[in-house]
């Protein structure tokens, strides 16, 4: 039973499965190979092995300059940030029916602000005495 899966980039020699596909800097498919043939292209192109793709049969290591590394953890880290939390987020404004027009259209900016970010906005609008 091969270990979990560390963070991305934590790869380096610890590879637990025998046989997997690789994929060259370039992007191009190596095939199938041994993990011992992987490491030693690994050595002679001084470059670092990382797991992409888990769940296939083989599993798919891509070899990557430090450079490739770095903006692969950079793009992963923003994907990361931009999703939403696990769950609903609802944000609620209540405004009068007498507003001030720029009041109005601030409160508008603060919503589509909310409805980008994907939250589930209610609005509540009082009526004015």
């Amino acid at each position: 039973e091969p270990r979990r899966k560390a963070a991305f980039g934590s790869v380096g020699r610890r590879i637990p499965y025998r046989i997997l596909h690789l994929i060259d800097q370039d992007g191009e498919s190596l095939g199938n190979m041994h993990r011992a043939e992987a490491l030693k292209l690994m050595d002679q192109r001084d470059l670092k092995l990382v797991l992409l793709h888990e769940n296939t049969d083989p599993p798919v290591y891509r070899l990557m300059t430090g450079q490739q590394l770095h903006e692969e953890q950079l793009k992963r880290a923003e994907k990361k940030k931009a999703s939403p939390k696990p769950g609903v987020v609802q944000k609620e404004l209540s405004f009068s029916s007498a507003i001030a027009k720029n009041d109005l259209e601030t409160k508008i900016k603060q919503i589509a602000q909310w409805i980008e970010k994907k939250y589930h906005v209610k609005v509540t609008i009082r009526q004015a005495k």
